[in-house]
């Protein structure tokens, strides 16, 4: 027994021993991070920080725990406008040497930090600066109660390396606890489980045990308060925002049951969402236990909960399984794009579903039109060497992603499909992958070497070719073909009583996509009169309809326009409304003049994303 005991041991040790040696191979290079987490890499921080309005600054001290793999004498991390001040190891706080390197566009500078063979803790203190992109400081009346002071950070895709010195790579996840020192009279909450209601000491204690990337570090501070939808789902808000967005997400722990019964268990313990001022860059950020969200999806009507299928979908695929470096991003939003659509199928049914797949091909065949269908940048896998990683997160990974997973589905019937896509979650749960993981996976598990079936797929077209392959699965909806025929009589039977006919969002939005080419100002008017589109309160049916009032001179809407545009920082929305208005001279004079207005309201990432079109 006991040398079989010492077998087991000694077999056992082995085993670790080649698991580890497989788990130092499968380090992906990131041309995006300095750091070299092949030598040294980051397993766990504990945040002691303090957030000061006044000054606009966040400091304290970051403390990693660390795996010298290497034993070398040297860890990178990354940093991007911080002020490192003191760099200390271990438990005892010993001083060491620090230096930062050459600094680069979009990365910021290495900080390379001199350690021990034996080093396994790296305490870095430091304070953010006014340059920091994460980092978004609100007036009180750039809030919704106008009241108190507001503060969120967005850090996808490198920008956290602004706010936390970090090996900032989707491909090294770490755990992390955080204590956050705030003004009393606010509440912090973070990317991991949260506090319900402010305290007296203004001093907030965090824990996230699973493992994330840096870029789904986050954190918010202001006058926040909590309201639950069911025993594991709830709303953060400003007072005034929280009553209505409980109501407008009431079914939030409905979705969270429909993506268990495709995907598996939700894994995360709490799915919460923060509704956050109007400056938020995004439609929503995934961020673990607490999605952030734009208040642009409070409609009054539910109309918009799709947004949340949306990141919801992304506690499975994003921060589950998470894309190794950002040329991979399609494994994130697209994967997440197909779990969003599925879940509005078992929500709100199949004619939402079908409606929801031909806004999407037109979605993709419109994106691969604006690229040219030969551009590198309509792959799946694309190449951001020399370029900033946001530049990935356009709308080609979201929706030709879905459409290549369509045709996966298509291809071996859903009664295979769900089941690969739940194993392919659980294979790779709290892990990063890259494009050639996914292919080695699913020619695995799925294709087994079956050349019919290959050649159906074709997967190397969808993901290293340019363009919309041939077999892009065809769509329709009998709810848009009764719009369709609505659209080519309403000229001749006049547009009144139509809004009763049309009365989706998807319905809504097709209806307004698809307005005759040559359709004049007073045809647009009498289209408003019946629908409201110009004053209505759906974010997304607004949008689509100033798209059109810009295009077709329908300038009533005008000042309504340039409300929306200073009311709002959501990148891809402003943009929308941006390069249309600059398709004519007296336009772009119009979108200078209304971006200088709108600017002091947008994120960092909104003004250089602005700024680029208006050059």
């Amino acid at each position: 027994m006991k040398k079989l005991i010492l077998l087991a041991l000694f077999l056992t040790t082995i085993a670790c021993q080649k698991k580890e040696q497989t788990e130092k191979t499968t380090v992906v290079a990131d041309e995006h991070s300095y750091s070299k987490p092949e030598l040294a890499v980051v397993k766990h921080l504990d945040l002691d920080i303090k957030v000061d309005f006044d000054t606009q600054t966040i400091s304290g001290k970051a403390s990693w725990l660390i795996d010298n793999i290497s034993k070398g004498n040297e860890i990178i991390f990354d940093e991007n406008t911080l002020n490192i001040t003191k760099v200390t190891l271990g438990d005892d706080e010993k001083e060491t040497k620090f230096e930062l390197g050459k600094e680069e566009e979009f990365h910021g500078k290495p900080l390379h930090i001199t350690i021990e063979p034996n080093t396994t803790k790296v305490n870095i203190y430091y304070s953010t600066t006014k340059d920091a992109v994460a980092l978004q400081w609100l007036k009180p009346e750039q809030t919704a109660d106008k009241k108190k002071p507001f503060l969120f950070s967005q850090g996808e895709s490198v920008w956290s390396r602004t706010w936390i010195p970090c090996q900032d790579s989707p491909g090294i996840r770490f755990t992390y606890n955080a204590k956050v020192t705030v003004p009393k009279d606010l509440l912090a909450v973070m990317s991991a489980l949260n506090p319900q209601k402010k305290n007296d000491t203004g001093v907030y204690t965090f824990k996230q045990d699973k493992a994330i990337p840096s870029y789904l570090m986050a954190i918010a501070v202001g006058d926040i308060e909590f309201q639950s939808i069911d025993n594991r789902t709830g709303v953060y808000a400003e007072p005034s925002m929280l009553k209505k967005s409980a109501w407008e997400f009431a079914e939030l722990g409905k979705m969270v049951v429909a993506a268990e019964k495709l995907y598996g268990p939700y894994r995360w313990g709490r799915y919460d969402v923060l509704v956050l001022p109007p400056s938020f860059p995004y439609g929503g950020m995934e961020n673990p236990n607490l999605t952030f969200l734009t208040p642009g999806v409070i409609a009054g009507d539910r109309s918009l909960t799709s947004l949340l299928a949306h990141e919801l979908g992304h506690s499975w695929s994003g921060n589950l399984v998470t894309n190794a470096t950002w040329d991979d991003i399609w494994l994130n939003e697209g994967f997440t794009t197909y779990v969003e659509h599925r879940i509005g199928e078992a929500i709100f049914g199949k004619k939402e579903f079908e409606m929801q797949n031909v806004i999407t091909n037109k979605e993709l065949t419109d994106n691969v039109a604006e690229y040219g269908d030969t551009s590198p940048d309509t792959r799946l896998k694309v190449s951001l060497t020399g370029r900033n990683p946001d530049d990935g997160i356009s709308m080609i990974p979201y929706v030709k992603g879905y459409a290549f997973l369509r045709v996966i589905e298509n291809a071996v019937g859903r009664e295979k499909f769900d089941p690969f896509i739940k194993n392919y979650f659980d294979a790779h749960g709290f892990k990063s992958i890259t494009t050639e993981d996914f292919v080695k996976y699913i020619n695995e598990n799925l294709i087994k070497g079956d050349k019919a079936l290959a050649d159906k797929i074709k997967l190397e077209d969808w993901i290293y070719k340019p363009g919309i392959p041939s077999n892009i699965v065809p769509v329709s909806s009998s709810d848009f073909d009764a719009i369709d025929k609505i659209q080519k009589s309403w000229r001749e039977t006049g547009v009144t009583g139509l809004s009763k006919k049309i009365t989706t969002t998807a319905e809504k939005q097709h209806f307004i996509d698809h307005l005759p080419a040559d359709i004049t100002a007073k045809e647009m008017e009498a289209i408003d009169k019946e629908f409201n589109f110009t004053k209505g309160g759906n974010f997304i049916i607004k949008r689509q309809w100033f798209v059109q009032a810009i295009r077709h001179q329908y300038k009533a809407a005008n000042p309504a326009i340039e409300q929306f545009l200073i009311g709002i920082s959501r990148t891809g929305s402003v943009m929308m409304l941006y390069k249309e208005m600059v398709k004519t001279p007296e336009g772009k004079v119009w979108a200078k003049e209304v971006f200088e207005k709108a600017k002091s309201g947008y994120h960092a990432t909104t003004i250089q994303a602005v700024e680029d079109v208006l050059k």
